[in-house]
């Protein structure tokens, strides 16, 4: 009886199926889930992006709110602040009623004569914004404002020569030779400044006996 080889058959490598090596994860997020995240980080954002709002600075991480600035500045000026800001709104609502407008070329041409005069000084006009604490758009809100008064007011300045004649007397006004007419009208420009001035104080005072003004803050 011959022997019989019995031979096995090794499986090839490439036949042999291998584990794999990284699997797929799914990560199933429900529709409630992705709207809480995306609303966390859209809040995250806005905290990050607004934070002047709410901290006007930090100390060594210490934070130094706004409403706590804002609250010091309204018991030392609160109340001169808002008797402005009534005034502002008083002249502002006068000139639509009295359907009075100041152009962009009259703002624009009041800003250009100041900016030359503080240039012609040797500053400039962006300098002295600065110092007070203002840009050119505040600027120019206040010239506007300005000119509505003026406008407000223009049928009541009227300067005649003999008042003028008055003020050099009064004054002792001395006139250099040559320079008469020139003298004239800077020394008239002065009385219609006064003048506006004057009259602006006695609208603002009318204006607000007449307006109905309700303060809900005392300072």
């Amino acid at each position: 009886m011959e022997k019989e080889t019995i031979q096995q058959e090794v499986p090839k490598l490439s036949e042999v199926q291998q584990p794999e090596d990284k699997q797929a994860i799914k990560i199933k997020i429900d529709r409630k889930t992705a709207i809480i995240i995306a609303t966390v980080i859209i809040l995250v954002a806005l905290a990050y992006v607004s934070r002047g709002l709410f901290v006007a600075a930090t100390v060594d991480g210490s934070p130094i709110s706004r409403w706590s600035v804002i609250s010091k500045l309204e018991k030392s000026s609160g109340k001169t602040l808002l008797d402005s800001l009534i005034t502002e709104k008083l002249i502002q609502n006068e000139a639509k009623a009295k359907k009075i407008v100041v152009t962009e070329d009259e703002a624009n041409g009041e800003i250009k004569k100041i900016e030359d005069l503080i240039v012609a000084q040797g500053g400039t006009l962006d300098e002295a914004l600065a110092q007070q604490g203002m840009n050119r758009a505040d600027f120019k809100t206040q010239i506007i404002l300005q000119k509505e008064l003026e406008k407000l007011v223009a049928d009541k300045i009227v300067i005649t020569d003999e008042e003028v004649k008055q003020y050099i007397s009064d004054n002792k006004v001395a006139i250099p030779v040559g320079q008469e007419a020139t003298t004239t009208e800077q020394i008239k420009g002065e009385m219609k400044s006064q003048k506006i001035s004057q009259e602006a104080s006695i609208l603002i005072e009318a204006l607000k006996s007449q307006a109905k003004i309700n303060y809900f803050v005392n300072y």
